[in-house]
């Protein structure tokens, strides 16, 4: 029998039989695994949270009760109940449902997440709005063990007492962030799991609802339980020093009991934290073998697959790193929980390497401290969670001037992920930044060249590159000094600029050209992005009376705007022409289909630059008046 129709949703569950529930279970389950198997995605914390999330949407209506999923690494059995089943085979897909929560999809996701521990301080927010209001309504954040040790969530945390308004916090602990959890928080959520506590509690409870009438039973037990909850459940936690009634921990895969906790948090009256313990990818052996590996999933390839798997510039950063740290016993590591994504999950000087867990702002001026001391700490992070540390990176690292070298993973468009994990904004404010010197290497030689720099370098550096496999070396390495900007290939009449992921694309762009009868351009690789090498730039912009930028992030703040204020500073009549990604959130597609989106394509440089190369053919030069 199939429950789980197309147009499911949340007030199916209940008109269900409790005794149906564990098939709804298996049944959801084996739909996350085929969608995500096919289209990639999140699968580890999905699989963990079915029956919890099936519990709780039995007693909170996610259209009237505000239900915050933090990150949303867990949010697929909450879409499949609540009206998107039909859709889920899209997920992640161009076009289709988003792998994280998003208010513009449903009624139902009251808060868009993407980056950890925002949970309890968008709860705290829409808590306190509804008190403002007269609102009648139940407000819950969702967030698993690895989230809560962030520094938002414990400032969260830390100010629930002050904000003297009901809140409803379910903590879903793994034991995973997406490794094992670290620091000392995972120590004390280890030790309150070992509580015996909650066969006590849940004893105690179940026959209160046993014996009182059924229309009394709920709100006379938690009266009468109030205070033995609160003596039952120790040994002494935080929590409960911060004003947040702790209660657990319970099992998040018995769904009679997490109902059970679920209604008299409902008609509690005072901050609760529900402690809950899952298992990442239940119901799947392996994922629950190896729930690191099963984290995520990539999309599946139907092309015919390679000889043997490409290198990946994760790789060849890690693989550098090792060799530099070998010559170097000053040089440190550090990681945010991502020690399996940037490769250091094998390093070969262990005690060298701090993961730090979800802690990005701590962990940039815990490197600063390092290298104030006399080491030289190497920072790899991801793009999209350098955001998080921007004031740590100016005022604790750039201000004054420390040798922190940070190794940007994951940098430009990485696909289905969508619009939260978007590498695009490193370029635009890291130019921003003092002292601080920004790189892009187009291959592994030139990735080497700038760690070998930034390895001697007494300041900050940022070296950024992109997810995924390294492209053929574009260069032979060069010796000496290394060079700010490179004429990778010689042409005529027009000159394309780019750094980083583009330069294949700027190679294929000038093959392209000569194939239609185009002038071949000259093609330049920009591989210091701040500060700019104005001799080259100027040589370049003097040389070519039409000129284009290509680059991998966004347009506003970008490499190709300091080239288009340079060309006004110099008072050049250089006509130039920008490719890059415009004012937008970029939706989940595949790389490709976001680089054809915004232009970053070989068909779209040639439509835009051949009606001006055949003026300029037929006119002797290019019209200067045009609008770059």
């Amino acid at each position: 029998m199939t429950f789980l129709t197309p147009d499911f949703k949340h007030e199916d569950l209940l008109r269900m039989a409790p005794e149906d529930l564990p098939a709804l279970a298996t049944e959801m389950r084996e739909r996350i695994i085929e969608t995500v198997s096919e289209n990639g995605g999140h699968l580890g914390s999905s699989l963990g949270v079915v029956e919890l999330t099936i519990a709780m949407l039995r007693h909170f209506n996610p259209l009237q009760d505000r239900i915050i999923l933090d990150v949303g690494h867990q949010s697929y059995p909450y879409k499949l109940l609540t009206g998107r089943a039909g859709r889920f085979h899209t997920l992640r897909l161009k076009g289709g449902l988003s792998g994280f929560p998003r208010r513009s999809e449903s009624p139902c996701d009251h808060f868009n997440t993407g980056h950890s521990s925002t949970s309890i301080s968008a709860a705290l927010g829409y808590a306190k709005a509804r008190d403002l209001l007269d609102e009648k309504r139940h407000v819950v954040a969702f967030i698993g063990d690895a989230a809560l040790i962030n520094g938002l969530a414990l400032e969260a945390l830390n100010y629930v007492e002050e904000t003297n308004t009901k809140l409803i916090i379910i903590l879903n602990d793994n034991k995973h962030s997406i490794s094992n959890r670290v620091g000392g928080f995972s120590t004390m959520l280890a030790h309150l799991s070992a509580n015996t506590s909650y066969n006590r509690i849940k004893a105690a409870i179940k026959e209160c609802c046993k014996v009182l009438p059924a229309g009394e039973a709920l709100q006379r037990s938690l009266e009468g339980l109030r205070d033995q909850i609160k003596s039952l459940v120790k040994p002494e936690n935080m929590f409960d020093d911060l004003g947040i009634n702790y209660w657990g921990p319970f099992d998040g895969h018995d769904i009679r009991a997490c109902e059970i906790i679920f209604e008299l948090a409902k008609n509690y009256d005072r901050p609760v934290l529900l402690h809950f313990n899952t298992v990442k990818g239940k119901g799947m052996p392996e994922a629950e073998d190896n729930p690191t590996k099963y984290h995520q999933l990539s999309p599946r390839s139907h092309a015919v697959p390679p000889a043997a798997p490409k290198r990946t510039w994760s790789e060849a950063a890690a693989s550098a790193m090792e060799e530099l740290a070998a010559k170097d016993p000053r040089i440190v590591c550090f990681t945010a929980a991502m020690a399996t994504g940037v490769k250091l999950d094998h390093f070969r000087f262990p005690d060298r390497v701090f993961d730090v867990g979800i802690a990005e702002s701590h962990m940039l001026t815990m490197a600063a401290g390092l290298a104030a001391g006399g080491t030289r700490p190497w920072v790899f992070i991801y793009s999209t969670f350098l955001q998080r540390a921007m004031d740590q990176l100016v005022h604790d690292i750039a201000l004054q001037d420390l040798p922190v070298v940070l190794m940007v993973d994951r940098a430009g468009l990485v696909g289905s992920d969508g619009e939260t994990h978007q590498g695009l904004l490193d370029v635009p404010w890291a130019r921003s930044v003092p002292n601080l010197e920004v790189y892009s290497p187009a291959d592994e030689p030139s990735l080497r060249q700038m760690m070998d720099y930034a390895a001697g370098r007494n300041g900050p550096t940022l070296i950024r590159y992109p997810r995924g496999p390294l492209p053929s070396p574009i260069s032979a390495p060069e010796s000496g000094s290394l060079q700010g900007m490179v004429t990778l290939r010689e042409g005529t009449d027009w000159a394309l600029l780019g750094h980083g992921a583009l330069l294949p694309l700027l190679l294929a762009t000038r093959e392209a050209a000569q194939a239609e009868g185009l002038p071949a351009p000259t093609v330049v690789d920009i591989r210091r992005l701040k500060p700019l090498d104005l001799d080259v730039l100027d040589a370049v912009l003097k040389q070519f009376p039409l000129v284009g930028t290509a680059e991998e992030n966004y347009l506003a703040g970008g490499v190709g705007e300091a080239v288009a204020v340079r060309i006004a500073e110099t008072g050049c009549r250089t006509l130039l022409r920008r490719f890059g990604v415009p004012d937008v959130c970029v939706p989940p597609a595949t790389t490709e289909e976001q680089r054809e989106l915004y232009g970053l394509t070989v068909e779209n440089i040639l439509k835009t630059f051949a009606p001006l190369l055949c003026e300029k053919k037929n006119n002797g030069s290019a019209d200067p008046s045009a609008t770059a």
